[in-house]
């Protein structure tokens, strides 16, 4: 071997494990087989071997109650979480429709609407993220408004914003080069109680009862600004964050709500969401986009006013409420999803899943969809034994590579690079289940989870790291034997934290991760089936 070659794969070792954990931070390069590469005293070899990878069928359910849709964990103890939104139906995994169910709390409890309270309006906030610096002003809009019993010039200033591409799924355009697809979006109130200590409220195929229809609104996929000022004065007399305001049934709210005034039912939590329940955001769509949208700055503001006796005159000030959707006090929240597989490949494919042999087309989806199982062949780990034992061929990488299916998956929906997890199994000694307990050695030790390729092409390919993993098990001593884990794919990423790291193994985005994607999987008239890539050093 020459030189340049042995620095090449020696680069390529500190490459791998000079990788960030999952998140851009850079930890010490490891010395995991280095020693090989001294004085050039090695020579490189890379091998590939043959896996076996089979679909995982969870039923079209996932949980995705409250602590399941968390994006982000603050040392705050706040947990910013999404909801998701919309309809999309493709040929590969059918539709798939994503509703959010909510519990709504009182600003205040037992709160004092006044004297003859009257609702003037309601509606409700969404706040999908926008992009900022992509911002259309409409020009000034001159008129005159109702300021109490006043009539008042005003002018109106209207903002729009496009919302972020990386928060959306499917079908956003209609057609190549055409205006952004149309959402139609309902809100209707829920009349079954969101028990949030039930395991049927906790899991994404819960049914509830809806009973009056609060509202409804047309999305074009961009938010709006407003603020309107006074013009003898240029006072601001309105102003909005950028978001979706959709308008509410205001005599609804009047008697769910001011008329109950001073009643148990608005005493406090434990009767309100019993008297309540919540609201149901749902689209009539069955073919469009998903939407993520931040649960924490959604709001449902009542615009009110009530009578005030001032010196002998009676006047109505207006004055707000807000009815609380965030999960930082504690809302039931779920995110409830629809599937109509029918005549769509997965439909077909999940009936057939071998276990044994693995299954030639690999299915990853979120929110409930298929995941998929990886299994190193027993005789392979015999094979990668007896060349460490009798050719000192000590493993210097190893990952697990994955290509997209050029056949069956050439479109342009969005990939994301880091968007899958996996976890090894254990195996339970006492019951002889497999369980779930733990990152890889790799992503523990701090040498990654994956890196992605061609992107921007078809196919791509993913190289899970799986360095760490291999070496414990084909280099272990005498005694010191490590279980050949079955390890699991999953759409969705590890949930970080605000320092940094991830939370842990069991915190994933998976319950409201949009993608999907078909790969190739143990299909030996494949060159592109899944396989182990080793490169392992021999002491000359």
């Amino acid at each position: 071997m020459t030189h340049t070659v042995k620095r090449t794969l020696a680069i390529l070792f500190v490459a791998v494990f000079g990788s960030a954990l999952l998140y851009n931070c850079e930890p010490e390069t490891d010395s995991l087989g280095e020693q090989l590469f001294v004085d050039g005293a090695a020579e490189g070899n890379v091998t590939s071997y043959d896996l076996i990878a089979y679909n995982v069928n969870n039923n079209d359910s996932i949980r995705s109650d409250a602590g399941r849709l968390v994006n982000l964990i603050n040392t705050s103890g706040i947990s910013p979480s999404y909801a998701v939104l919309g309809a999309f139906s493709e040929g590969q995994f059918g539709m798939q429709k994503a509703s959010y169910l909510t519990q709504l709390r009182m600003s205040t409890d037992n709160f004092n609407f006044g004297t003859t309270p009257k609702v003037d309006s309601v509606v409700l906030v969404l706040r999908p993220n926008s992009v900022a610096d992509s911002v259309v002003t409409r020009p000034l809009k001159d008129e005159s408004l109702l300021v109490g019993t006043e009539t008042v010039p005003v002018s109106t200033e209207i903002k729009s914003y496009p919302t972020n591409f990386v928060n959306k799924y499917g079908k956003t355009k209609l057609g190549p080069g055409g205006s952004h697809t149309l959402m139609h979006i309902n809100v209707d109130e829920i009349t079954t109680f969101l028990d949030s200590n039930t395991d049927a409220f906790k899991y994404s195929n819960v049914v509830v009862n809806t009973g009056e229809s609060l509202g409804s609104a047309v999305f074009d996929g961009n938010v709006t600004s407003k603020t309107i000022t006074k013009k003898s004065d240029n006072s601001a007399l309105f102003t909005s964050d950028a978001g979706l305001r959709i308008r509410l049934n205001k005599d609804f709210f009047q008697t769910k709500i001011l008329d109950k005034s001073g009643k148990p039912e608005l005493m406090d939590a434990a009767n309100f969401t019993r008297y309540f329940k919540g609201i149901k955001l749902s689209v009539t769509d069955t073919d469009g986009y998903l939407l993520q949208i931040p649960t924490e700055t959604m709001e449902l503001i009542m615009y009110y006013t009530n009578e005030k006796n001032d010196n002998g005159t009676i006047t109505r000030p207006q004055s707000t409420f807000k009815l609380l959707l965030t999960g930082g006090i504690g809302n039931a929240r779920i995110g409830q999803y629809e599937y109509d597989r029918t005549n769509s490949a997965w439909a077909i494919a999940r009936q057939s899943i071998n276990t044994t042999d693995g299954d030639s087309k690999l299915y990853l989806q979120g929110m409930g969809g298929p995941s998929v199982r990886v299994k190193i062949p027993d005789e392979t780990i015999t094979k990668l034994k007896t060349l460490y034992k009798n050719n000192k061929a000590a493993i210097m990488s190893a990952s697990i590579r994955i290509f997209t299916d050029a056949a069956t998956w050439s479109n342009n929906y969005r990939r994301k690079a880091n968007n899958f997890t996996m976890l090894p199994y254990t195996t339970n000694k006492t019951t002889g289940l497999l369980e779930l307990k733990s990152f890889t050695a790799d992503v523990t030790a701090g040498f990654g989870l994956m890196r992605s390729y061609d992107l921007d092409k078809n196919p791509s390919y993913y190289d899970f790291i799986v360095t760490k993993t291999v070496k414990d098990i084909v280099e272990a001593k005498e005694g010191e034997e490590k279980e050949n884990s079955i390890l699991l794919v999953n759409m969705g990423e590890f949930v970080p934290t605000t320092t940094g790291p991830a939370a842990g193994y069991k915190f994933t985005t998976r319950a409201f991760a949009t993608e999907r994607g078909v790969y190739v999987g143990t299909d030996k008239t494949n060159p592109n089936r899944i396989q182990l890539k080793i490169t392992y050093g021999t002491k000359k």
